[in-house]
């Protein structure tokens, strides 16, 4: 569960932008995670208390969006979800693809009081 490592470097990287920016308290972050990515966010969720505990985080929520992981058809040109279709294109049947989005990681947003 490599979670809470990536947890942990998260909360460093929002604890030296309050730093820099003056901030004493974080009231909200958002996360978004790609549906391919290596981070589950049902386990994000659970670790989030523990990784931000006696931090300028501690009492802030977590909110999480999920990204669709979205491939482009190389034959059709069509664009799909993979995992909605198992990473077969619903216009011509085949597994031709580049991915386009699914992969993401980011902190999309830091809410401070």
């Amino acid at each position: 569960m490599h979670e809470i490592g990536v947890l942990f470097e998260v909360v460093k990287t929002v604890e030296k932008f309050a730093q820099e920016n003056n901030v004493k308290k974080i009231e909200t972050l958002v996360l978004q995670i790609g549906e391919l990515s290596s981070m589950v966010p049902r386990y994000m969720k659970n670790l989030y208390p523990a990784a931000i505990e006696g931090t300028i985080l501690e009492d802030s929520e977590l909110e999480i969006q999920v990204l669709a992981a979205n491939a482009l058809c190389k034959d059709c040109n069509k664009v799909f979800n993979l995992i909605t279709n198992k990473g077969i294109c619903p216009k011509c049947n085949t597994a031709n693809f580049d991915i386009l989005s699914g992969k993401e990681f980011f902190i999309k947003e830091i809410v401070c009081y």
